[in-house]
């Protein structure tokens, strides 16, 4: 019995405890992932032309690191010894190649499975082969990796999540660990020492309200974040999923205001368009760095809704370092209208701030005047409130 008890007492902390690398993510990741442009139209080339065309456009030095390989790398099925494998006619190369290849041009590498026995799309999911796949994963040079959540039958998924991130701490590689498992168990409340990021929702669809099956325009998804703002910091953070940027179903407007609110809650920023193809709107957005700041703010909180929205206003803050504050003006609406703030009724304005606009560049008073603006359909004013000493 004593010798049973034992067992027991060395067993039990490796099932019930987790372990992740800590310090990955100190603030939310970014890079970009392939999903919302190519789906399964993906191989080594579009890889590289995209790698190359980030560098070019001043995506990687404005901070988008991580290139990520979302659903169908995979051969459809795994080698005699049951490892995972990827397509080799997509990838001829292999990825341990294509990961050094990455890694030469000053990126991280980053990969997507999932959870279940296959993955969304029907390739080999990670289901019983956590550990081996973690090791793979590592051999290859594997920075990140996007856990999906197909296909799980009857599992659980802190139990499963759990299991993936202590096989890939087990390999000795420093992985940000992505929990793609949408929301559905409220990965916020259990996810913390699981992964580095957890997402909140559905999927994202490209457009401004749309509702599809299984994904949704990123004004719903937004609402959704409502109130998990106490979950996020450093090192673990809430995932509204990745940028429409740059996509067709989105006016400019409605990508810069999508784009600002995502640096407001301090979501990761996973561009999901075709970067060899931009605008330069569209390069404007992605790589104007004072937005960027307010999500990569060192200080490491999430936004919140300030207001209860009324007639599609919507008033968004998120606290910052050295006293600062950003403060996003929302139009819900489908009408435009005029916006006349009282500084002195925002609770969080104590003293007075020198205001910045984000987006124009520039700076155009302080708190000590009321301030208007127009304010168009479905657009932003994005201002960074900076104390004057």
């Amino acid at each position: 019995m004593k010798r049973f008890a034992l067992l027991l007492i060395l067993v039990l902390p490796v099932c019930i405890f987790a372990e992740k690398f800590k310090g990955l993510a100190p603030t939310p990741p970014m890079g970009w992932n392939s999903w919302n442009t190519f789906t399964l139209k993906i191989d080594e080339n579009l890889i590289k032309e995209t790698a190359e065309a980030m560098i070019k456009s001043g995506m990687r030095d404005a901070g988008y690191n991580y290139i990520v390989i979302d659903d169908g790398w995979e051969a459809m099925e795994r080698d005699a010894q049951g490892n995972i494998m990827a397509d080799p006619n997509k990838f001829p190369g292999g990825m341990k190649a294509l990961g050094d290849y990455l890694h030469e041009k000053g990126f991280k590498f980053g990969i997507h499975n999932c959870g279940g026995t296959k993955t969304c799309a029907g390739f080999p999911g990670g289901r019983g082969h956590e550990f081996e796949d973690a090791r793979t994963y590592a051999s290859w040079g594997v920075d990140y990796i996007k856990y999906d959540w197909c296909n799980h039958g009857t599992a659980n998924a802190e139990e499963t999540y759990r299991t993936m991130g202590n096989a890939l701490y087990a390999t000795g590689r420093p992985i940000v660990f992505s929990l793609c498992e949408w929301g559905t168990t409220k990965p916020w409340e259990w996810g913390r020492d699981i992964g580095h990021l957890w997402r909140t929702t559905g999927d994202i669809a490209d457009c401004y309200d749309c509702q599809e099956a299984y994904a949704m325009g990123w004004k719903f998804i937004l609402a959704s974040q409502v109130g998990l703002e106490r979950y996020a910091g450093p090192d673990h953070w809430n995932d509204p999923d990745m940028l429409e940027v740059g996509n067709k179903g989105l006016s400019l407007p409605e990508a810069r205001a999508h784009f600002s609110l995502w640096c407001i809650i301090a979501a990761p920023l996973m561009a999901g368009n075709d970067v060899r193809n931009m605008t330069d709107g569209v390069r404007d957005i992605f790589t104007n760095r004072e937005v960027i700041a307010i999500d990569q703010d060192p200080l490491g909180k999430q936004g919140y809704q300030y207001n209860m929205p009324i007639g599609g206003k919507e008033i968004w803050v998120k606290e910052l370092s050295n006293g600062c504050w950003a403060v996003c003006f929302f139009n819900n609406s489908d009408e435009s209208f005029k916006l006349r703030i009282n500084w002195s009724h925002l609770s969080f304005v104590k003293g007075s701030y020198e205001i910045r606009d984000l987006w124009q560049k520039k700076v155009i008073g302080s708190t000590d005047k009321n301030f208007a603006g127009k304010l168009p359909a479905h657009n932003v004013i994005l201002l960074k409130l900076t104390p004057i000493k």
